[in-house]
């Protein structure tokens, strides 16, 4: 199983870089086999390109290196904060995509227009309130693991399974990798889409009415029988 994660990983961090959600080496896609509660990372600092499956760094959740020559990503901290806090989660990706990363940077969680974003999101992707100067300067991306959880003290993270960081970006999660990969294609979309949007029209809205529909239909029925 842990062979098989280091390759569904490996192709994560891929598939970041094909879709164009990554800028240099900053991007990061993680997983994790629950059953034995070890977590796949990419390694810092190496290109994606240049990665390869026996690259990837295996981590407890407390953060010691069970398995590996390099040093995993430095956002593995945030990661195994959200491993231990969403129960559900098989795995997170972290990006600098532009359009949502324009959105934390503004400090503006994306709110709901229209059903392209409940495809994915049940209602607003949530900004993070700011980081203090403690947090900052003593374990940043173990504080930043900490402000996305307590920005969902009371939401669903299963039915919201992204967030925007303060002035940082992007970080969505999934059942497993490749399922937080695709929310964080849809993330970066929604984003690019919401803003347009409000250019066009200030004003615009999506009822909780068509929200709800939409949403917990397409979860009911979605695919084939």
């Amino acid at each position: 199983m842990l062979e098989q994660l280091k390759e569904q990983v490996f192709q994560a961090n891929i598939d970041l870089v094909n879709h164009g959600l990554v800028v240099l080496t900053r991007g990061t896609a993680s997983g994790i086999d629950r059953e034995s509660g070890l977590v796949v990372i990419k390694p810092d600092g190496i290109p994606h390109q240049k990665i390869k499956p026996k690259d990837m760094v295996v981590l407890n959740l407390y953060g010691q290196v069970e398995e590996g020559n390099l040093q995993p990503s430095g956002d593995a901290p945030t990661h195994l904060v959200l491993y231990r806090q969403f129960k559900n989660i098989g795995g997170v990706v972290h990006t600098y995509s532009e359009w949502a990363t324009c959105w934390a940077q503004a400090g503006r969680g994306i709110p709901p227009l229209g059903t392209a974003h409940t495809e994915y999101f049940y209602g607003e992707i949530p900004c993070t309130r700011k980081m203090t100067r403690n947090e900052m300067e003593s374990n940043f991306e173990h504080e930043t693991g900490k402000v996305i959880v307590e920005r969902f003290r009371e939401l669903n993270p299963d039915q919201i399974p992204g967030v925007l960081v303060n002035n940082h970006g992007p970080f969505t999660w999934g059942a497993d990798v490749n399922n937080a990969v695709q929310n964080a294609i849809a993330l970066e979309k929604v984003a690019q889409m919401a803003f347009r949007t409000l250019i066009i029209n200030p004003d615009a809205e999506m009822g909780a009415a068509l929200l709800n529909k939409h949403f917990f239909k397409k979860n009911k029925n979605y695919g084939q029988k």
